[in-house]
């Protein structure tokens, strides 16, 4: 693996780079939310095995790690810590904090101030840092004054505990609204080839030179799977369904980060191959078309 180590680091280098919270990183990251147990819920299969790929993407020069506390709930944080800390000073590891989660799928939503600074505090501990570089609010809770929830970010951000905030799955009145009481350093929303409701937000953090963080970039795997509508076209350019749909992603826009999550190691030295994949115009219009914005509104939403 060492041998590879090279190569993967040129790979992921062609990427790009964008300036998240402080730090330059490239702009083919990881979710770790897939380092857990069935239904995002409990101890992966192996933990050795999520330790090892772990550090296998850092070794591939992936530095922006994307988690959140409810994964497991916890565990991903501390496979995180025990794969990679301490945490060398390129790597950017980045959790959320605003859901709770009962049972393998079962989420819910809760922004009350006092969980959010629990929920940070909880993650500088299982994380093992003083503070945390991005710190991100998972989703918007209706039930609780958005001022409140960002305005307790607010206060842990001037205390020190946080670097920077982060905003997910938020609309761009909500991401304005945010700005007028605190800087935000990024916005995460679900976007993909197939899932394009987001458009407005993608190009309103363009526009205002904000990072576009994309979860579920291969739409809950179905853009990797032999059954891919990117299968064709992969084939003919000697790509995989998975790397046309992140090439693509990383074509969109400059401030586009996409973060495939996955268990499988040749699954993530396949999607990070994907930075050296380059797409012309043309087969970008061919794409648009192929592929139709789809919108999957009964797609995981919580996460």
């Amino acid at each position: 693996m060492a041998d590879d180590q090279p190569l993967g680091n040129r790979v992921n280098h062609a990427s790009g780079t964008i300036e998240i919270a402080g730090k330059t990183v490239h702009r083919l990251g990881f979710g770790a939310m897939r380092l857990v147990g069935p239904g995002v819920w409990g101890e992966p299969a192996s933990r050795d095995a999520s330790v090892r790929l772990l550090r296998r993407a850092v070794e591939l020069g992936v530095d922006f790690i994307d988690t959140a506390s409810v994964y497991g709930p916890h565990i991903s944080e501390e496979i995180i810590r025990e794969a990679l800390h301490p945490f060398p000073e390129h790597v950017l590891i980045t959790t959320k904090g605003g859901q709770t989660q009962s049972g393998p799928g079962s989420y819910a939503v809760l922004g009350r101030p006092e969980y959010l600074r629990q929920e940070c505090v909880l993650s500088m501990r299982r994380l093992g840092v003083d503070h945390i570089d991005l710190y991100q609010l998972h989703q918007v809770d209706p039930l609780v004054p958005f001022e409140d929830q960002i305005g307790e970010l607010k206060k842990l951000k001037e205390e020190g505990k946080i670097g920077a905030i982060g905003l997910n799955e938020v609309t761009v009145d909500q991401i304005t609204a945010a700005r007028e009481i605190v800087e935000i350093a990024s916005v995460q929303n679900q976007y993909s080839i197939t899932e394009r409701k987001h458009e407005d937000v993608l190009e309103h953090c363009a526009r205002e030179g904000l990072p576009f963080i994309a979860w579920f970039p291969l739409d809950i795997g179905a853009l990797a799977r032999p059954d891919s509508p990117l299968g064709g076209f992969a084939a003919r350019i000697g790509a995989t369904p998975a790397q046309i749909a992140l090439a693509w992603l990383l074509a969109r826009a400059e401030n586009m980060v996409p973060i495939p999550g996955t268990a499988s190691l040749s699954h993530l030295e396949e999607n990070i191959a994907a930075a050296a994949v380059r797409l012309d115009p043309a087969q970008i219009t061919e794409l648009n078309a192929l592929a139709g914005g789809r919108r999957t509104e009964g797609a995981l939403r919580q996460r």
